[in-house]
């Protein structure tokens, strides 16, 4: 081609980069713009709420639009807030909610927070954001005035007088007439009798205590902000334990994502929500960076942050990406990643099912759509039946619409295998809404229950984290349709290059070593086929530093094809053993299993490796 030929191709290549640079127009809002201004301490909610509808209305359908906070303290009151009736993934479903930013069917739109605080009061959901794609949130925090956690420090432990505590100064409260503690604020009061134990120094979870009860009855005022409960008594709380009553109610994460498609929540920290620090469901593609659920610095009051867990992903798909985070002090997981079966509940024909969401918690949002890819699991051996299938059709069976709906009727593109009916105990599992994950660089610590949990068939990694007394174990890949009905098996995990130091302080559910491969599975004895795995080295434990008081690291169930190498033991005495599991490897019903190089204290080859096989 002749060199003028070239000029006038490269040219007019340029010219259509300029115009669609030029369709894609960059709009900038400042909340101050529309009276939206940190530090007056006055509701933001209606306001917030205003500015974005009037957004909405100026901005073309190409442009994207960045709304940008100052720095400074916004507070968000119930009253004026917006309410929305959202179904929210493994949360309580109280509606309606009031909503503090809904941002809701947008694209390329940016909320730039500056370094705002974005600090609510009462019962609300913070954030939302649904239906929207190739949209950020970046660069602010989130908290509530008055947590519905109820911080109490103990000050004296007498064996026999009982337990005196002293409330947190920002503590609403008072006692019954029978003495018990009642937490209140905006819109809510609860009396607490259960709770998490802190060390009040270094802030770990009080050994060997998990959920804590606290009968707080008969309590006295015996000094100022002080109460003495002379049935509580202890031995494992002395003065100085700082511990955070709660009753475990979710109603609402810190942001709510729901059907989105490229989500990115860059620099945000949530120091406090009643349910999850964030949640996502049926989006695909999300990347977190730099998103922490965390304290306010070394300096914090408080103990706890959040109420449940700090991420969780139920029926996403694509790729999720967490990176650079730090989550602690939460009440539950720092990361959860599933989908959720269906239980079959009747065979209307041979191509056609209804299947309902079970959990309390798990229902309301949709659960697949025509087209996607799916399988069928016995419940009570967790086996897969041969062959997947397509949805064709699926619409609700208890409501005129999706939203709210429990029971679905679906259709399906081939015959359903003849044994599955609502006479046995099968479950649906949906393949095309699972996700591919990447974790890493992450700090996880302080926590109430596990690590991180992850449940899809898609590549897993985890990598160069750390795992600082998560208190129970710190890795666990499950798979339960019996109770929460949280999907499914994994087939390419790995988890390399990260440090585990003293999980297992405490006991909870599925915790049976530091690193924990529990699917739920009922009638185990009369499983003929492995749930996890699937292929030579499917799950993969390589180069991690394991640093614990106590035996047990790896407990693997129904698992064909794990490796476990090069990673490096390092034993201490900060705690007495307390674990019900004295083996260093607890293998039950597995195959295809390579445990080689296993370093102890950094150099010695440790040569006897305990092995519990139970395979039949």
């Amino acid at each position: 081609m002749k060199r003028t030929g070239i000029l006038k191709l490269w040219l007019a290549a340029a010219l259509y980069a300029l115009a669609i640079t030029a369709s894609a127009a960059v709009k900038v809002y400042r909340a101050a713009d529309f009276g939206i201004r940190p530090g007056t301490g006055k509701s933001q909610s209606a306001l917030m709420q205003k500015a974005i509808e009037s957004i909405v209305q100026q901005s073309g359908k190409k442009d994207k639009v960045v709304f940008h906070l100052e720095e400074g303290r916004y507070d968000f009151y119930p009253e004026d807030a917006t309410q929305r009736e959202y179904y929210i993934s493994n949360h309580d479903q109280f509606n309606p909610k009031n909503v503090g930013i809904a941002l809701e069917d947008l694209s390329h739109f940016t909320l730039e927070g500056n370094g705002a605080q974005l600090v609510f009061h009462g019962r609300m959901l913070p954030i939302s954001l649904l239906r929207s794609t190739h949209c950020r949130i970046q660069n602010l925090s989130i908290d509530f005035e008055n947590p519905h956690i109820a911080q109490i420090t103990i000050v004296e432990n007498d064996t026999e007088k009982g337990i005196t505590f002293k409330p947190a100064p920002w503590v609403k409260h008072r006692l019954t007439e029978d003495g018990r503690f009642l937490a209140y604020g905006i819109g809510w009061e609860w009396t607490l009798g259960w709770g998490i134990a802190f060390e009040g120094n270094s802030r770990h979870i009080v050994y060997s205590t998990s959920d804590l009860s606290c009968p707080i009855v008969n309590a006295r005022q015996v000094g100022e902000n002080t109460y003495q409960v002379p049935y509580w008594k202890d031995s494992r709380l002395p003065a100085g334990t700082v511990i955070a009553l709660r009753n475990g109610q979710r109603p609402a994460p810190g942001i709510f994502l729901s059907h989105n498609t490229d989500t990115e929540v860059r620099n945000v920290k949530v120091h406090y929500c009643e349910g999850m620090g964030l949640l996502a469901q049926l989006c695909e593609d999300i990347t977190l960076d730099g998103f922490s659920t965390c304290l306010k610095g070394e300096d914090d009051p408080r103990y706890f942050t959040t109420q449940a867990d700090a991420t969780h992903f139920s029926g996403c798909k694509g790729k999720i990406v967490s990176v650079n985070g730090l989550y602690e002090g939460m009440m539950d997981d720092a990361i959860n990643v599933h989908g959720t079966y269906l239980k079959v509940m009747k065979r209307v024909d041979d191509y056609t099912l209804e299947g309902r969401y079970m959990h309390g918690q798990a229902w309301g949002f949709d659960w697949g759509f025509a087209g996607d890819k799916v399988q069928f699991i016995r419940s009570k051996t967790m086996e897969i039946l041969d062959g997947e299938n397509k949805v064709a059709s699926i619409e609700p069976a208890d409501k005129p619409t999706m939203h709210g709906a429990r029971l679905f009727r679906i259709r399906f593109e081939k015959p359903v295998p003849a044994e599955v009916s609502g006479q046995g105990s099968y479950g649906i599992e949906n393949l095309t809404w699972t996700p591919e994950v990447y974790f890493a660089h992450n700090t996880i610590r302080n926590n109430r229950a596990r690590g991180a949990l992850f449940s899809t068939p898609q590549k897993v990694l985890v990598e160069k984290n750390l795992f600082d007394h998560t208190s129970g174990c710190a890795i666990l890949l499950c798979g339960d349709c019996n109770g929460w009905f949280e999907t499914g098996a994994c087939r390419n995990v790995t988890i390399r290059n990260n440090r585990f130091i003293n999980s297992l302080t405490s006991q909870f559910q599925f915790t049976n070593a530091v690193i924990s491969i529990y699917p739920e599975i009922p009638e185990l004895d009369k499983q003929q086929k492995l749930f996890h795995g699937g292929k030579k080295n499917a799950i993969r434990i390589i180069d991690n530093e394991f640093v614990t008081f106590d035996a047990p690291l790896l407990y693997a169930k129904s698992v064909d094809g794990l490796l476990y190498k090069g990673n490096t033991l390092v034993t201490n005495n900060d705690f007495p053993p307390l674990h019900w599991n004295r083996h260093r490897f607890f293998l039950q019903r597995v195959r295809n299993v390579n445990i080689e190089n296993v370093l102890y204290d950094k150099g010695n080859i440790l040569k006897e490796v305990k092995l519990i096989p139970c395979e039949k």
